[in-house]
């Protein structure tokens, strides 16, 4: 008996062993090997930092050219002091990689199609939805254009040894947590790894199309009523350059006809469609507005709040250069900063650069297809795939066109062969780093417009900002030549006169130079007054561009604290107006009794999204009820295709002019004729319902109701932070929604000596075991501000967390 038990006591600690040693999966998700997991030499123990930094770390280095220090403030921001821009770089790479490497890793991956190599057989199809998408191609050519620019190509370099050298001296015990989560290596960075991190932020920014909705609804409606029903100029709008600017050029040519594929409806569905949030403000002030006469430049781009946040703070300081602000780990530079005589900042434009072309194929083996009366092999490109839990190489074949990737098949569906003809995607790449390094030692207005020719997309509103007074704005990037309504419905892939006629030329993009009304701003409104001689479509904000052109219209005499406010305001003119029609069309002698406090909750609101009012809930949840009994003529529509839904602002003019057009009418009832009244009544009493009692719960807030979280990279739960306070809305300037949001804010005052504020969500490390992951965040949700600490010299005295001193070796 005492054999057996030792006998299985052996055998049971061997499979701990074993057990402890591998991989388990568990549903979608996969455990790590868990005994090294918990081991308290290599597991998530070791990822546990110090409180107390050590004040003093000496580092040689192979790759550097000279020595370099850099200094740790008290938020643990990086300054890097360099005696040449490549060693500068290389330290960005490094000290990036410190905080952010499996941040870098996992969005690469994402872009190249490689998640299910380290998360298995759940991500596959969108692995081949990115390769499908051309992003690893269009990375692929980007890398061969860096080339041709060696001074780019140095840096670029620079920044992945840099990178490279942080991983070479890195345990597997200090490797970041989420690599040990998910049982997999650091890989080593690369120039490719840098375009591929461009090509998901044009994924994010520029991929919006509304061609198959717009194609379908057209078709649903007819020409007369879809035009009338989705026009693209809203009268209340106020454009990025100001209405009525002349234009100081003589316009290309557009005047051909390009040939939509219309007269059916397409049930197909893109499986992403465009992420609603993302937007951002910039504004710049002019010195004569200003209460110290000095121009004053303003910036919070939007995006998609996680932790580790999107952005890393860095001051880098080279003899070329001395910039301050928030980089993108992954990218060399600053993106949107400043330095002692310039700054700038960006908003996405939302111009509309993907088309949908619909293939006419010769035969049912889609290996050929028809363009202007020639059968035209395709191109067949094999996609392959390693995923974790799979001895075989999965792979999958893509058909490439003349007008690019067959994103979506289906051989069941005519429709559904669509290739993507999308701007990020076409040879040549641009060098977009190269604008940015431009801007970073730019010392002048002339140096600015120089650096924006090297930039191409994805296209943004360059706000400017000078030492010397000037003030600009620029809508930047690469635009198509398009004829009027051509790439806004779906169009014949069988004729290359539908394509675009090459590109706006740069010297006639929109740009205004020192406004006479003292400032320039933009806030993903529309880029330009219909005046403008080239025809451009997209998605724009209807409220926001008016809201701050209408404060700084009336603002004088402005300081940095005015500006600050502005950046956090909570008004919405997109309240005010829904509130004010919706109590227009409530008709008071149907009311009932318990439904008027609530009406007079509406009434009495100041049309801010502050965190604790209720009246954002009624008037935001009695306003979608509205907005659907509407447009029930859509909705029907919804659940077999994609279809496209008229704009708020539509609506509102709709039942504010007419009242009683058909559209109001609900054909479910018969023997009644609604009225946009009707429609509002219905909409009130289905709202009191359907929530009645989470509103008489004193707690149900604005913020409780919004429930903004940011959530960790990976989705994991104890990494994030949840239902937090805050207001703000999609249409206020701070607009803060449940997990989009001002993800930078920064406001800098170009007085003799430059000085700065800012702000983001988050902290320096990505690592969850540090205090610095996410010790901003209380801050930003009370809208406070951190000066930004713009140091002249690494011996500058001021609250200095750490010093690393970086000697070459041999030296």
């Amino acid at each position: 008996m005492q054999l057996l038990r030792l006998v299985m006591a052996v055998a049971l600690s061997g499979l701990f062993v074993w057990a402890g040693n591998h991989s388990w999966s568990a549903g979608p998700r996969t455990l790590p090997p868990l005994g090294a997991f918990f081991s308290p030499f290599t597991g998530f123990w070791q990822n546990a930092e110090p409180v107390v930094e050590p004040p003093l770390l000496v580092i040689p280095s192979g790759h550097l050219r000279d020595s370099a220090q850099v200094v740790f403030d008290d938020r643990r921001v990086p300054h890097i002091f360099a005696r040449n821009l490549e060693d500068a770089v290389f330290l960005q790479g490094y000290v990036t990689a410190r905080d952010r490497l499996w941040q870098m890793d996992i969005s690469v991956r994402d872009a190249a199609g490689r998640l299910s190599e380290v998360l298995g057989e759940g991500v596959l199809e969108r692995d081949k939805l990115q390769r499908r998408r051309g992003l690893l191609l269009a990375a692929e050519r980007a890398v061969a254009e860096w080339k041709k620019a060696p001074e780019l190509y140095r840096l670029i370099e620079a920044y992945a040894q840099g990178v490279n050298a942080w991983i070479d001296q890195l345990e597997p015990r200090r490797w970041p947590l989420e690599f040990k989560l998910l049982d997999y290596a650091p890989e080593k960075w690369s120039p490719l790894k840098s375009a591929l991190f461009v090509q998901s932020m044009a994924l994010t920014l520029n991929f919006g199309a509304d061609d198959v909705r717009a194609a379908n609804m057209r078709a649903v409606f007819g020409d007369s009523l879809f035009y009338w029903l989705y026009p693209e100029w809203n009268p209340e709008q106020e454009p990025v350059i100001p209405k009525g600017t002349p234009w100081p050029f003589e316009p290309a040519d557009t005047a051909w006809q390009a040939n939509e594929a219309i007269g059916q409806v397409m049930p197909w569905r893109e499986p992403i469609e465009s992420v609603p949030g993302i937007g951002s403000n910039n504004w710049a002030v002019a010195p004569e507005k200003t209460a110290n006469g000095h121009a004053i430049l303003c910036n919070d781009p939007h995006l998609r709040l996680t932790l580790p946040p999107i952005w890393y703070e860095i001051q880098l300081h080279a003899p070329e250069m001395n910039v301050y602000g928030a980089s993108l780990p992954g990218l060399p530079g600053v993106i949107s900063g400043f330095n002692e005589h310039i700054a700038w900042g960006i908003t996405n434009v939302g111009q509309d650069v993907r088309d949908w072309y619909r293939i006419h194929w010769t035969d049912s083996t889609r290996t050929a297809y028809w363009l202007d009366g020639q059968a035209v092999p395709v191109e067949l490109v094999v996609e392959t795939f390693r995923v974790k839990g799979r001895d075989e190489v999965v792979t999958d074949t893509v058909r490439h066109t003349r007008w690019g990737p067959v994103v979506y098949e289906d051989p069941d569906d005519e429709y559904a062969d669509l290739a993507m003809y999308w701007l990020s995607n076409l040879p040549p790449q641009p060098t977009q780093v190269l604008s940015f390094l431009g801007l970073n030692r730019g010392r002048s207005l002339d140096d600015y417009h120089e650096a924006l020719r090297h930039y191409d997309y994805p296209a943004q509103n360059f706000a400017f900002a000078a030492k010397s007074g000037d003030i600009a704005i620029t809508v930047n990037g690469k635009f198509p030549l398009r004829a009027p309504q051509q790439g806004r419905f779906v169009q014949e892939g069988d004729r290359s006169s539908n394509g675009w006629r090459g590109f706006i030329p740069r010297d006639h993009l929109p740009r205004i130079v020192n406004p006479e009304r003292g400032f320039v701003a933009s806030a993903n409104q529309h880029s330009t007054d219909p005046t403008y001689p080239y025809y451009y479509h997209g998605n724009f904000d209807d409220y926001r561009g008016r809201y701050v052109v209408r404060r700084l219209s009336e603002m004088d005499s402005i300081t940095v604290e005015d500006m600050m406010a502005l950046q956090t305001d909570n008004y919405s003119i997109f309240g005010k107006e829904v509130a004010a029609l919706m109590l227009r069309l409530l008709p008071e002698g149907k009311l009932e009794e318990s439904e008027k406090a609530w009406r007079d909750t509406v009434a009495a609101w100041n049309h801010r999204f502050e965190p604790w009012l209720r009246a954002p809930v009624l008037v935001t949840e009695w306003w979608d009820r509205f907005y659907r009994l509407t447009w029930d003529e859509v909705a029907q529509y919804d659940d077999r295709m994609d279809v496209l839904w008229p704009e708020t602002w539509r609506t509102l003019a709709l039942a504010e002019e007419a009242p009683g057009h058909p559209f109001f009418d609900r054909p479910a009832t018969t023997d009644v004729v609604e009225t946009a009244g009707d429609l509002a009544l219905l909409a009130f009493r289905q709202m009191l319902e359907e929530i009645g009692d989470r509103l008489k719960d004193p707690n149900t807030d604005w913020a409780a109701w919004k429930d903004t979280e940011i959530n960790h990279l990976g989705n994991i739960p104890a990494f994030g932070r949840h239902h937090l306070r805050v207001g703000g809305f999609r249409h206020a300037l701070n607009a803060i929604q449940k997990h989009h949001g001002p993800s930078w804010r920064m406001v800098v005052e170009l007085a003799d000596t430059v000085r700065a504020w800012g702000i983001y969500p988050g902290g320096a490390s990505g690592n969850p075991g540090s205090r610095w992951y996410d010790h901003m965040v209380d801050d930003w949700l009370a809208g406070k501000y951190y000066r930004l600490w713009f140091m002249h010299g690494p011996e500058e005295k001021g609250s200095v967390l750490a010093r690393w001193y970086f000697l070459p070796k041999g030296k």
